[in-house]
């Protein structure tokens, strides 16, 4: 029996084979859609977020987990006689995730620990799977946490996003600009730095958003192996092999990259069609 439970909220993007082999618990982040709460990879997925998107009046929203969503994972942990509790959160810069999950931290005389990963989607989900594979192997709690610390700086996301109208329409960007952005046709290719989305490049098209977004992935690794990488996106499929062919060429030896989806809390903010790519580089 595991003395360390792996908690995560369901923004790290996980496939969810990948949390029942490695015994990680997810959290779900909720989606309001016309006044009814759905929960994000329990009852809603990106398929059926952008089907739901085209008959509805107005425009969905998100909330974090509440602190008694994250306290029922605690006590499910508890309850199976873990001796600690690490949970990555998403990062606290854009979202509440990781304050309800002190809040629920706070209800139990415990060995818990909570971690805000300054990282979304993937980027997230690999410090969740990295932690869960050395509990696997036998590490100790602390040097579960050391390591997480470690892997933080060596994670890269990108993403393109084939508008800016859905993350202005969340409130995470000035509309004014998302509204001149698209009436140029503008594909924005963003970034996560210190915990917050940046825009870090803008081309005309798609094709010219993904090899940039390309580019900015080798520039990333800076002459480093990649450990692992992911390519993310918000049900867009044929975009998903075009970039996989990218990397079989450019990285030819490199093991193959983890497909997933974005999922609903994330692909409502960043739009049908949202491409990206995290990667994990070697020490």
């Amino acid at each position: 029996m595991k003395n360390i439970a792996i908690i995560t909220d369901t923004d790290s993007s996980l496939p969810v084979h990948l949390t029942v082999q490695g015994g990680i618990r997810q959290v779900p982040i909720n989606v309001i859609i016309e006044g009814e709460t759905y929960q994000t990879s329990v009852d809603l997925d990106d398929h059926l977020l952008f089907e739901m998107l085209k008959q509805v009046r107005k425009y969905p929203t998100t909330s974090a987990p509440s602190p008694e969503a994250f306290a029922k994972a605690f006590r499910a942990a508890i309850l199976e006689g873990v001796q600690s509790i690490i949970c990555i959160c998403v990062s606290g810069k854009v979202s509440s995730s990781y304050d309800s999950a002190i809040l629920a931290s706070q209800m139990f005389q415990h060995d818990i620990v909570v971690i805000d990963s300054q990282n979304l989607s993937m980027g997230q989900g690999f410090m969740a799977l990295t932690a869960a594979e050395a509990v696997l192997n036998g590490a100790t709690r602390d040097e579960v946490l050391e390591n997480l610390t470690l892997i933080r700086k060596r994670i890269h996301t990108f993403a393109v996003l084939p508008s800016l109208k859905y993350i202005a329409l969340s409130g995470r960007l000035n509309k004014h600009s998302a509204n001149f952005a698209d009436l140029l046709d503008i594909k924005p290719i963003l970034t996560v730095q210190e915990g917050k989305l940046e825009v870090i490049s803008r081309q005309r098209t798609v094709s010219k958003a993904i090899e940039k977004m390309f580019d900015l992935l080798i520039n990333a690794c800076d002459g480093k192996a990649i450990e692992r990488g992911a390519i993310i996106h918000a049900d867009c499929p044929e975009k998903v092999q075009n970039l996989q062919d990218k990397i079989n060429i450019s990285f030819p030896d490199q093991k193959p990259f983890l497909l997933s989806e974005f999922t609903p809390g994330l692909s409502l903010h960043t739009g049908l069609g949202t491409i990206g790519i995290t990667i994990l580089t070697r020490d």
